[in-house]
C-alpha cells in the first residue's frame, strides 16, 4: 500500500500525543525578507499546508499539525489543501497526478477558499513543497507571503535509493564508472524523460539525472526543468511570480536518506563537471 510504504520510510507526518525533546535540530536557510509598501504586521495571515509523498490532508498527523499551527498563532485560519477528494485519492495523486496538474488543483482550491483571498503563508513537507513552489511560479494569486519548505525536493532527485554517492554507500564507486548504479540511472531516465511518464508520474517530474549525457532530455521533457527555466524556452512569468512572495525559509534534513543531494533542499545541486563527487551550494546554482 502506498501510504504504508511512505509511513515505513518516514515520509508521513505522524500524529503525536506529546512533543519529542530528542528531535534533531534542522538546518535552516532563510532568504532575506522583502517588506511590501502598505503591508501591515498587525494582520495575521492564514496558513496553508501541503503534504508529502504517501501522506494525505485527511490523515490524522496532517490534521493535527494544521490545528497546532492555528493554536500557536492564536487561532488563525489554517488548512491543508489536498489534491484529491478523499484520503485514497489524495494519497494516490501524490504518485500519479503530475506536478502541473497537482498545482492546478491546489490553485483552484485556494481560489475557492474565501479565507485565503488576501494571501497566506505556506508550509510544505517533502514533495508538497513542489506543489507550493509550482503554485508560486505559475499562479501566486492570491499570493504566498512566506514559504516554509520542510525537506523539500526543491532541486530535484539526482540518484536512486541505494545508489547515493557517499562514503557510507558500498555502491557509490559505481556511479559514473559504468557500474550497476549507472545502468539503473540510465533506465530511470529512459522511463522518466518522455511525454507519457511526465504526464502520469509526480516523481518522474522532479527526476534530475545530473549526468551530462541526460542533460538535453532533462531540458526537453522534465516539468522541473520548465519550472526552473532550465528548459529550451524561458518563461518570464515564472520568474516574476517569485517576486510576489516576501520570504522563503528552506529546512534541510541532515540525515535525509530519500533525497540526493540533500543540499538540493537548500537549492544546492551536483556540479555539472563532476556530479557525483562535488555538490554546489545554492549560491553557485
Amino acid at each position: 500500500e502506498l501510504h504504508q510504504w511512505a509511513k515505513e520510510h518516514g515520509l508521513v507526518v505522524e500524529k503525536s500525543s506529546s512533543s519529542n525533546g530528542n528531535l534533531r535540530k534542522p538546518v535552516v536557510a532563510a532568504a532575506p525578507s522583502k517588506i511590501r509598501a502598505g503591508s501591515s504586521s498587525e494582520q495575521q495571515l492564514p496558513v496553508v499546508f501541503a503534504h508529502g509523498m504517501g501522506d494525505s490532508c485527511f490523515n490524522s498527523g496532517m490534521q493535527q499539525i494544521t490545528q497546532h499551527a492555528s493554536d500557536l498563532l492564536g487561532g488563525v485560519y489554517s488548512t491543508c489543501v489536498p489534491t484529491g477528494k478523499n484520503q485514497q485519492e489524495d494519497t494516490t495523486n501524490g504518485y500519479f497526478l503530475n506536478m502541473d496538474a497537482s498545482v492546478d488543483v491546489f490553485a483552484a482550491k485556494v481560489r475557492d477558499d474565501p479565507n485565503l483571498q488576501a494571501g497566506f503563508h505556506a508550509i510544505g513537507f517533502s514533495q508538497g513543497c513542489n506543489v507550493i513552489r509550482g503554485y508560486i511560479a505559475r499562479y501566486n494569486d492570491p499570493p504566498v507571503h512566506t514559504f516554509l519548505s520542510v525537506n523539500g525536493v526543491n532541486a530535484g532527485e539526482g540518484a536512486l535509493p541505494n545508489c547515493f554517492p557517499n562514503a557510507s554507500n558500498k555502491k557509490h564507486e559505481n556511479l559514473g564508472a559504468g557500474g550497476v548504479c549507472d545502468l539503473l540511472m540510465e533506465q530511470a531516465s529512459r522511463r522518466a524523460y518522455n511525454d507519457w511518464t511526465q504526464q502520469h508520474s509526480f516523481q518522474a517530474n522532479y527526476w534530475r539525472d545530473p549526468r551530462p549525457v541526460e542533460r538535453e532530455a532533462y531540458k526537453k521533457y522534465s516539468q522541473l526543468a520548465q519550472w526552473n527555466n532550465e528548459g529550451n524556452t524561458f518563461n518570464q512569468t515564472l520568474k516574476d511570480n517569485w517576486s510576489k512572495t516576501s520570504k522563503f525559509v528552506w529546512v534541510l534534513a541532515e540525515q535525509d536518506a530519500m533525497v540526493w543531494p540533500k543540499q538540493g533542499e537548500h537549492w544546492g545541486a551536483p556540479d555539472p563537471d563532476d556530479p557525483f563527487k562535488t555538490t554546489l551550494p545554492m549560491e553557485q546554482t
